[in-house]
């Protein structure tokens, strides 16, 4: 389990997973002088809200992983995650689509 820090106040845990694509979503949003919204779903322990924070290139953000791998990045998933960053209503999580298929690679090559 991760942890996105922001401000330094604001902490919310993430899936490691989730954690890297949200780092590649913000990080190209940031690298273009682009500011946005992250709204994300409180858990229930804290209340089962939620929490919307302004994005910009002068905020504070720790990404804090804790397992050891970099997980494999999904281009489907961060390519819906971008486009929420780019909507009116900014960031948000969406569902995982499925992992794109390697072309050439056969069902039962996948099974092992």
């Amino acid at each position: 389990m991760g942890k996105l820090i922001y401000e330094g106040t604001v902490k919310v845990d993430f899936d490691d997973r989730t954690l890297a694509h949200l780092q590649l979503v913000i990080g190209t949003k940031l690298r273009r002088g682009e500011p946005f919204h992250f709204t994300w779903r409180d858990d229930a322990s804290i209340g089962d809200g939620r929490t919307t924070v302004w994005i910009h290139p002068r905020c504070s953000l720790v990404y804090k992983f804790y397992g050891s791998r970099k997980p494999q990045l999904n281009p489907a998933w961060i390519d819906a995650l971008a486009y929420t960053a780019n909507s009116p209503t900014g960031l948000y999580l969406v569902p995982e689509p499925a992992m794109p298929r390697a072309e050439g690679v056969e069902e039962h090559d996948l099974a092992g």
